[in-house]
């Protein structure tokens, strides 16, 4: 088994395979496929096809199969959480300050445009095919999302092309694909240092995902404010859960319970017992509470 890491979109990625000798191969898939992910996606890149989709033709605009495929899976997560995990925030984003790169945001006090509404919604899309459909001014955000949905299509590609086990993980979005360890997959479960951790153990094909609350922070206008946005608001969701942690079949499913559930708040735990996952929260005091057969843990 070999592993490797390295940064990537202003986090740490991971790559386990259990073949060793497929890691360089593994790799070489690994960042074609994520290249061309962020080329479709990124809101940062000024010449990614999402910041540089053309005028609306015939009331539409087409978009490449990569970039459809990331917002369907956008679209069936604001579907699935009720709208609470919702791709059109990115203005939203932007007036609170997270315009462009994380690593490049810095901890100023520069002023902000702070306006409490609803955001455009993500009814108000529509996706026929490869083309979409769209109200104008709309700047999609798909950061909810689409690393949890590269994480899964990262290691289909290399378990398909390569016939080995594999574990991907882009900053704690964990997908695995082939076949698992005998022990199966090992994952430590902590968002930060000063929460409480647990090991738990991951079966061949499952997938983890954990959204937060305390990552990816930064200070404007004398304010904290973090990436998770509440489409009813335009403003970071309250911070009932530090972070949240989801077992699923794969991790888009699994970010769709964990960011849905930041943004839900305190009304979290019915629905995330009517999804049925295995889930995790940690609460602002550090207090965990497991919902639906979580995996038993031991200590870390």
């Amino acid at each position: 088994m070999k592993t490797v890491d390295w940064e990537l979109w202003s986090t740490t990625a991971r790559i386990v395979v259990l073949d060793d000798r497929m890691v360089d191969r593994a790799m070489r898939i690994a960042e074609d496929e994520l290249q061309r992910i962020e080329r479709a996606a990124s809101r940062f890149h000024a010449g990614s096809e999402l910041l540089t989709l053309g005028r609306d033709v015939d009331g539409g605009v087409d978009l490449s199969p990569t970039l459809a495929t990331l917002l369907r899976a956008a679209l069936r997560a604001a579907e699935a959480s009720g709208g609470a995990v919702d791709p059109t925030v990115g203005s939203a984003l932007a007036d609170l300050g997270y315009d462009q790169s994380y690593e490049l945001i810095g901890a100023d006090d520069k002023p902000v445009h702070i306006v409490v509404r609803r955001v455009p919604g993500w009814r108000s899309l529509r996706l026929d095919g490869d083309r979409l459909f769209r109200p104008e001014g709309i700047l999609l955000d798909l950061g909810a999302t689409a690393k949890a949905v590269a994480a899964d299509l990262v290691a289909t590609a290399v378990s398909d092309r390569l016939g080995t086990g594999v574990l991907v993980s882009l900053g704690g979005d964990i997908a695995t694909a082939g076949e698992a360890p005998q022990s199966g997959w090992q994952v430590l479960v902590q968002d930060v240092s000063a929460d409480p951790a647990a090991h738990v153990t991951l079966s061949a094909g499952a997938a983890m995902a954990t959204s937060s609350t305390v990552r990816r922070t930064w200070r404007r206008d004398g304010r904290t404010f973090h990436h998770v946005i509440d489409p009813e608001t335009s403003q970071p969701a309250t911070p009932v859960w530090r972070s949240v942690t989801a077992v699923a079949p794969t991790c888009a499913e699994a970010n769709t319970i964990t960011t849905g559930a930041l943004v839900k708040g305190a009304d979290a735990i019915d629905w995330i017992r009517s999804c049925g996952r295995p889930t995790r929260l940690v609460d602002r005091t550090g207090r965990v509470l497991t919902l639906n057969a979580w995996p038993e843990e031991r200590a870390a």
